[in-house]
């Protein structure tokens, strides 16, 4: 068994790459699971990340490295040919981590700390969501769900145990506060026009909401913004009035990732901020040239977003570090399980065969029992030395030592973790679309 993560992030590539590259990359690993290496998958994919969790079967002989360079591959393949990428440019636009070093990944991304905005907890959210969506979609498999538990501790350690993000800092944040700088007036008489109805939507409407902004507008190109303004309040704007509610706007934020950015010939004229936070493109990077008009990016953002401090980041940092090592060693130790089983039924299988000799030449009688009852207790004495040091050796990382004696003393081969069914569906998140999510 091999966990694995490949990840393309704005720590490694550009923002246009990672949309690219998401936009390859939707539904293919379910089909890799379906009909794949897969035994289960998780794909997060925000404004800032596309980072696939999987976990597959080793060849028998065969290194992970030597495993993962072929999902790789097939991988790098498909997205290419999906985004119109070059399968190399793809390849070498993913970071590859594996089991160990795939956890720590995944719970330093859920704790805030490779965020744009260090700290910010809106990718916890996320996380979640896309483990939720990988269990609608049947693809995660026991180790992976036992991996995004683990994340999802690690992030409340985070939260209550350091100073980590208590400022209340985010993607939305940090770019309101720009448009603040940028935009005459105050939140209170100011008019806001939202684009989307995902959870990154909602949290802007309640940034707004925190600052003053009162009079809030809200329009979905899929036509769900009256139900979504039911529940978080704002007026719907269907497609015949948004050039009406554009005029009327002073900040237009965008946060639906729609399939094509609007141009900036369906802009009124007139002095207005808009800010661009969906992972493909909302608006068209020419509205910045329009008189008057200010333009606001998520680089914009990623640039301005101030430093957590250093004592919160390292606080942080070791929660992360010792839960990525509790996880490896819970693995370790699950794996030392199927070698100790392997070893008692290796034993015990000589004890029937010796039982069955004895058997066949006292034939049957009252001696038999007592026979076999002294063979029982000689064995289970036997094993026990055996078991307690696997054990240990799996606390210390060095199972590879034991499973190699069995089979150099014993001849035994300890067979893979059999795979499991996936986890049962949770409930379906009524904010998250079929498109990747803008987040951090």
């Amino acid at each position: 068994m091999v966990l694995f993560a490949l990840v393309a992030s704005h720590q490694n590539v550009d923002l246009n790459t990672v949309a690219r590259l998401s936009t390859g990359a939707l539904g293919l690993s379910e089909e890799m699971v379906r009909s794949g290496p897969l035994r289960g998958s998780v794909t997060l994919s925000t404004c800032n990340r596309l980072e696939i969790y999987g976990e597959l079967d080793g060849a028998p002989g065969s290194s992970p490295e030597a495993a993962l360079d072929e999902v790789l591959a097939e991988l790098a393949e498909q997205i290419g040919s999906r985004a119109g990428l070059d399968p190399e440019f793809v390849a070498g636009s993913l970071r590859a981590f594996t089991d160990a070093g795939a956890a720590r990944h995944l719970f330093t991304v859920v704790s805030g700390l490779e965020s744009a905005v260090v700290g910010e907890r809106e990718i916890t959210g996320q996380v979640r969501r896309a483990l939720n969506d990988a269990q609608q979609a049947g693809t995660v498999s026991g180790n992976l769900l036992r991996l995004f538990e683990a994340a999802a501790r690690t992030a409340r350690k985070v939260g209550t145990q350091t100073a980590l993000g208590e400022r209340g800092r985010s993607i939305v944040s940090v770019a309101l506060d720009l448009a603040d700088d940028v935009t005459t007036g105050t939140w209170a008489s100011r008019r806001a026009l939202v684009f989307g109805t995902g959870a990154y939507a909602g949290a802007t409407m309640a940034a707004l909401r925190d600052r003053g902004c009162a009079d809030i507008e809200v329009y979905s190109a899929s036509g769900r913004a009256e139900q979504f303004t039911q529940n978080r309040g704002g007026t719907p704007v269907g497609d015949e009035e948004l050039a009406a509610a554009l005029e009327r706007a002073d900040v237009v934020v965008g946060c639906s990732g729609g399939s094509a950015p609007m141009g900036a010939a369906a802009f009124p004229a007139g002095p207005r901020t808009v800010v661009d936070l969906a992972l493909t493109r909302d608006f068209d990077p020419a509205v910045a040239d329009l008189p008057g008009v200010e333009l606001i990016t998520l680089e914009s953002v990623r640039l301005a977003a101030p430093d957590e401090t250093l004592e919160s980041v390292e606080a942080a940092s070791g929660i992360v570090e010792r839960a990525s090592q509790e996880f490896a060693a819970s693995q370790d130790a699950r794996d030392m399980d199927a070698a100790i089983v392997a070893l008692r039924k290796h034993t015990m299988a000589v004890l029937d065969a010796e039982l069955e000799k004895v058997t066949s030449y006292h034939g049957c009688t009252g001696a038999q029992e007592q026979i076999e009852l002294a063979m029982r207790r000689m064995v289970r004495s036997l094993l026990h030395t055996p078991t307690v040091r696997a054990r240990e050796l799996a606390a210390q990382g060095r199972q590879d030592e034991y499973i190699t004696g069995l089979s150099a003393l014993y001849g035994i081969e300890v067979p893979a973790a059999p795979a499991e069914r996936p986890a049962p569906p949770a409930t379906a998140d009524p904010e998250v679309t079929r498109r990747p999510q803008a987040a951090g």
